[in-house]
């Protein structure tokens, strides 16, 4: 019965864009269209289409790449999806703060604020309680959550990775507009945002390895990721990436999400050292083990990157996937023991500055008491997992 509650799950989340498109054909295209967005045309069409990395009508890895790479794989214990009482989260005044201090604030999932060089960043942020234009699905994890469009000083350049929902939301992005002054996003990302108001003189559309100058000493490097996009029906339509923040100071390195490759490495080779890596750590599963990384893969990535510091995400404030809520960094933890990197794990608000190399966190996601067995055999299970070896596109 437990097998058959998982498959059910993996195949929800898959299915996601299906469910999506029978929402509209029951309750109206004029409802939940707008949250979808819009497919590339026109002039923006024809840029995507001399792309090197657009092939056939859509983009591709690097590397061959499959969403799912064993279906005969059974998916990972459905044990704790969400935890047992609200996890800890601060309030952090981010008008009030220094903006010539670098820091980086853990928004939850892949949401974070930077102050970078004088720069104010924002990557991926989603503050709805929901991961879909469909209420109650894939809700956020119980708790107050304080963080909303109001909390959010003026952003020099905000920052999107790729364009599934929990990584663009619609709601978010329009409560954020009046305050944004420049989108640097993955070709065809931008036909989504026009959709939706936002202006084409402040959205700039990327290719991997396309540099931008913010200004003396500050540039943005759009770097490649192992992924795949697409918000309905169609997949790989618009690009997904990584980036690489640089000040004269320092380098931050955000991976989006990610399976594991060769371009960390070659990030690593070509801009080397990094001071902290933002890495995708959460909602993985053996199936999907080429479009995300097992925890142990982010600790080597982390390692590829000659990063100094790690900082996981994609985790800590929803459940995409059938791990355990707190798996993901209990077995980072494990797998970042003497690694040539400090691992950095802020609570949700937490301040983590980087010019304080000591600074060190609780392990906020440990429950007070003993863990029970089916907790332990979630993570026991998880720890012996190894990722497929099939590359079959």
């Amino acid at each position: 019965m437990k097998t058959l509650a998982r498959k059910r799950r993996l195949l929800y989340w898959l299915m996601l864009p299906c469910l999506v498109a029978g929402a509209i054909a029951v309750s109206g295209f004029a409802f939940l269209a707008p949250s979808i967005g819009s497919l590339p045309e026109g002039d923006r069409l024809r840029r995507i289409e001399r792309s090197p990395n657009y092939h056939l009508g859509e983009f591709r890895n690097q590397v061959p790449t499959s969403v799912i790479v064993d279906k005969s794989a059974d998916p990972e214990p459905e044990a704790r999806l969400k935890p047992s009482r609200p996890l800890p989260m601060i309030k952090t005044d981010l008008h009030a703060l220094d903006r010539n201090r670098d820091l980086v604030v853990w928004l939850g999932h892949s949401s974070y604020f930077i102050q970078l060089g004088g720069k104010r960043i924002l990557i991926d942020p989603v503050f709805s309680e929901h991961l879909s234009p469909i209420p109650l699905v894939f809700s956020a994890f119980d708790g107050d959550y304080p963080y909303s469009v109001a909390d959010i000083p003026e952003i020099d350049v905000l920052l999107i990775s790729h364009d599934h929902w929990d990584h663009l939301d619609r709601p978010t992005l329009l409560g954020l507009q009046p305050r944004i002054k420049r989108i640097i996003c993955p070709l065809g990302v931008g036909a989504h945002l026009e959709r939706w108001g936002f202006a084409s003189s402040v959205v700039t559309e990327a290719d991997w390895n396309q540099k931008f100058e913010l200004g003396p000493g500050f540039a943005i490097h759009v770097l490649p990721a192992r992924h795949f996009s697409g918000r309905a029906l169609t997949r790989n339509k618009s690009l997904w990436a990584g980036y690489l923040l640089a000040s004269t100071q320092r380098k931050i390195f955000y991976s989006g999400d990610s399976g594991y490759g060769p371009h960390f490495a070659d990030t690593g080779r070509k801009f080397g050292p990094i001071d902290l890596a933002i890495m995708d750590n959460g909602q993985y599963d053996p199936r999907w083990a080429q479009i995300h990384m097992a925890p142990e893969e982010v600790s080597k990535a982390t390692s590829d990157l000659k990063a100094r510091a790690l900082l996981p995400g994609h985790s800590g404030r929803f459940s995409l996937a059938n791990h355990a809520w707190d798996d993901p960094y209990r077995r980072v933890e494990l797998a970042s023991r003497d690694k040539p990197f400090t691992l950095m794990t802020p609570r949700i608000g937490d301040l983590a500055w980087l010019d304080e190399p000591t600074q060190s966190f609780a392990k906020w996601w440990e429950q007070s008491g003993p863990r029970d067995a089916e907790a332990q055999r979630s993570l026991s299970l998880g720890l012996l997992m190894r990722r497929p070896q099939s590359n079959q596109e």
